[in-house]
């Protein structure tokens, strides 16, 4: 089991994480943050903004989920 927080992902907040596996973190990161969309969380929206701003390609896209998953691999196990 890793920990991440929600900022680690990309988010606004540091509500921890943890998942046995990078796909498993992700899912748990969406779900927050459709979560904190619903509810209308400004500093989420504001997040959510720049990580569009990001991935505005398929390859910047790829790259900063490769540069998380590394990321993720690189924890030590809690």
């Amino acid at each position: 089991m890793k920990t991440m927080t929600c900022r680690q992902l990309g988010g606004a907040c540091d509500l921890e994480l943890q998942a046995d596996t990078f796909e498993e973190m992700e899912e748990k990161s969406k779900k927050h943050g459709m979560e904190m969309f619903q509810k209308g969380d400004e500093a989420h929206l504001n997040a959510m903004r720049k990580m569009k701003d990001l991935m505005k390609t398929p390859e910047d896209m790829q790259a900063w989920f490769n540069s998380k998953r590394e990321e993720f691999n690189a924890l030590s196990e809690d």
